[in-house]
């Protein structure tokens, strides 16, 4: 049954998700600190994390090993440390955002991308870099040194290839099946390259932890501010972390009753429901460099097909 009090339900997803401290800061960077500038200080950053099952330790461990992997930037000023996204963890976020609030293309034209990096003169420690961006950015991996997939963001495919510092080494082609190819083949080949089973188990366990809360709320169970926050990070964690193992496949590619189409609607959904007192809490507790935090960037309400505006006016959908 579900409860009845909306706030009794974020210890009940943290024991579920079992979040790790590291990637839940990324998630409250990457959903609401990059919505007003990318910047929050320490203190923020501990009472947003509280809630959520991470004590202040945790929080000034992760904070320190995401500044030392380039994530986040610290600036002190004063007694007090403020961090902000770098622009490697800027494109991160951005590359991130695409995949998780956007709707993928539904049209595909049957074509592959294959992306060679078996070249002899990648260093090693450049190609394994190399190969874990890609496996990222959704490829699979046909053979050794070969990549592929069916319709990758090239712009970002483009900037994974510059910044592994490989452009000269690294081909790029686009294939398409033939006709006469059995569709068994197809199948076999999906099933070799990437791990469709287990993207599946996973927007499964994500229904299963989130329904119920849908249902809790959608009934009329309206969540205070900090509660708010609370689902809809842990809402975001959940995705992004099912969703980013996903290569988001044509729907031509996909079984019918792919769970991946229902876990978007229900993320959808619940996002748009505890979303204003969820930026209700975040602007009463972030503070940044510049002072309080700033409004949402425009493109924040353009997340999942259009939010409310600040002024409580219908934002426009994204084209």
């Amino acid at each position: 049954m579900a409860p009845r009090r909306p706030h009794d339900l974020v210890p009940q997803i943290v024991t579920r998700l079992k979040p790790q401290a590291k990637s839940l800061i990324i998630t409250i960077y990457g959903d609401s600190v990059s919505a007003h500038g990318g910047c929050a200080w320490l203190g923020s950053v501990i009472r947003l994390a509280g809630p959520l099952g991470l004590n202040e330790r945790a929080v000034r461990t992760s904070i320190f090993r995401l500044a030392k992997e380039g994530w986040l930037s610290a600036e002190q000023i004063g007694r007090r440390s403020y961090y902000r996204l770098t622009e490697s963890g800027w494109r991160r976020c951005d590359a991130a955002h695409v995949r998780i609030y956007f709707p993928p293309a539904q049209s595909w034209d049957g074509r592959w991308t294959v992306v060679s990096i078996g070249h002899a003169g990648i260093e090693p420690d450049k190609r394994d870099a190399l190969r874990a961006e890609l496996r990222w950015l959704g490829f699979g991996q046909l053979a050794s040194g070969i990549l592929i997939h069916p319709s990758p963001d090239e712009a970002a495919l483009r900037q994974a290839i510059y910044d592994a510092g490989v452009s000269r080494q690294v081909l790029v082609m686009r294939a398409e099946t033939e006709s006469w190819v059995a569709p068994e083949a197809v199948r076999e080949t999906l099933r070799a390259s990437w791990d469709l089973e287990r993207v599946a188990h996973g927007y499964a366990e994500f229904l299963d932890i989130f329904r119920p809360v849908w249902q809790a709320l959608n009934g009329g169970g309206r969540p205070d501010p900090q509660t708010g926050f609370a689902i809809r990070t842990l809402l975001m964690h959940a995705f992004r972390r099912v969703l980013l193992r996903d290569p988001k496949l044509p729907d031509e590619l996909l079984e019918a009753d792919w769970p991946g189409t229902a876990a978007r609607q229900l993320c959808r959904n619940l996002y748009k429901l505890v979303e204003q007192p969820a930026e209700q809490h975040l602007l009463a507790e972030l503070e940044t460099a510049e002072g309080t935090a700033p409004d949402a960037h425009p493109s924040y309400f353009s997340r999942f097909g259009g939010l409310y505006g600040p002024s409580g006016e219908r934002a426009p959908s994204a084209p």
